[in-house]
């Protein structure tokens, strides 16, 4: 508490700004003496974790540990991406620029956790004042390492594909012991945008719709399926009495057209990000490969069948929701972007595999879209 010309000021509360007036002062005309809504913060916790999107959701989870062990803490999260982030999780959201990284080592932390081995987040971890720190730090040889041995484990399955290939543990719970807890399956904290007034009048109806997320993004083009693949799975969909619907952004646009004309499946067309959230939400399942759109399907708690080939199968979790479904020969394309043997394995994935993970997931006479 500080007094300023008799005036009682409350720079602890989580409410307080201190450079505008705070919310409960807006709304109610509340000030600090005897303020009722007078939240003092006991900790302090900064979350480092940049990018890129996919990772950024699937870190969500911590905030609901952070929340139970640490109920009077107040959280600020430094990210690349802040619009993915759930607003109204976290106290204090700030996008990675010069003005954050001035204010943020001008400030003290309890607890500070960096999940990135970036360059520029292992610095920050080492010039950012915490009485604890958890994850990466840079090495006198200027690359990341580990802050203590807790991060040993998910910092070596980080740069030998050895060790990679023969973890077992979730990327969520690596993530959670690297911070010192135990993963107890906790949720993504996610927002679904449904209260954006988001209309969607051309989306099939009575039916299950099946969301099919047909691209990858451009790094590790090893996860790409074919049209004909698609097709079929289209196809043997439709036949079963489920509502295929065409996914994907503008990188998909060309494809989602040629399976929209082939098969007449729906395709409502690309859209910004937080509106691409809420259509996800409107399905009843997801088909998918490892991508932004997984992580998506995940936090929405959808029924999620996953395609994957070229990544370790343990490091996903899709918390006891869908299936995951492999090739039918053994990928050698570790994490790679191209194949070493001309064709992807993703090729050797028959769409009736597929199929039958989503009649598994997603029965069709049940959960009938509205």
């Amino acid at each position: 508490m500080a007094s300023l010309n008799g005036v009682t000021v409350h720079p602890d509360c989580r409410h307080f700004r201190g450079d505008i007036p705070c919310r409960p002062n807006k709304e109610h005309g509340y000030q600090c003496a005897g303020c009722p809504v007078y939240a003092p913060v006991e900790q302090r916790i900064l979350i480092i974790k940049l990018g890129a999107i996919g990772d950024v959701i699937r870190t969500t989870p911590l905030l609901r540990r952070l929340r139970q062990e640490y109920p009077n803490g107040k959280i600020t999260w430094l990210t690349l991406t802040p619009a993915i982030l759930p607003a109204g999780a976290i106290d204090e959201i700030l996008k990675l620029d010069l003005p954050s990284v001035l204010h943020l080592q001008a400030r003290e932390f309890d607890l500070l956790l960096n999940l990135d081995k970036d360059k520029e987040a292992c610095a920050l971890h080492d010039t950012i004042r915490a009485t604890r720190k958890f994850g990466y730090t840079l090495h006198p040889a200027g690359v990341a390492w580990p802050t203590n041995e807790l991060a040993n484990h998910k910092f070596l399955t980080g740069v030998f594909d050895e060790l990679s290939q023969q973890n077992q543990k979730p990327y969520v719970q690596e993530i959670f012991e690297l911070c010192g807890f135990e993963f107890q399956h906790e949720e993504y904290v996610f927002d679904n945008h449904q209260d954006k007034g988001y209309r969607w009048d051309a989306l099939p109806t009575g039916k299950p719709r099946i969301g099919l997320n047909t691209g990858c993004g451009d790094r590790w083009t090893t996860r790409l399926w074919s049209d004909e693949k698609w097709v079929e799975l289209i196809e043997k969909l439709q036949q079963a009495g489920y509502a295929p619907v065409l996914l994907g952004g503008t990188a998909e646009e060309e494809r989602n057209q040629r399976l929209h004309a082939a098969t007449g499946a729906a395709y409502p067309g690309t859209f910004p990000l937080e509106q691409f959230i809420n259509l996800m939400q409107q399905m009843d399942g997801i088909v998918t490969q490892v991508t932004m759109a997984m992580h998506i399907s995940i936090a929405l708690q959808k029924p999620t069948v996953l395609m994957n080939n070229i990544f370790n199968p343990y490091e996903f979790d899709l918390y006891g929701r869908g299936q995951l479904v492999q090739p039918d020969r053994a990928c050698v394309c570790f994490y790679r972007g191209s194949c070493r043997l001309g064709t992807s394995c993703m090729e050797e994935l028959p769409a009736q595999k597929v199929f039958e993970a989503v009649q598994a997931s997603v029965p069709a006479s049940l959960h009938l879209s509205s």
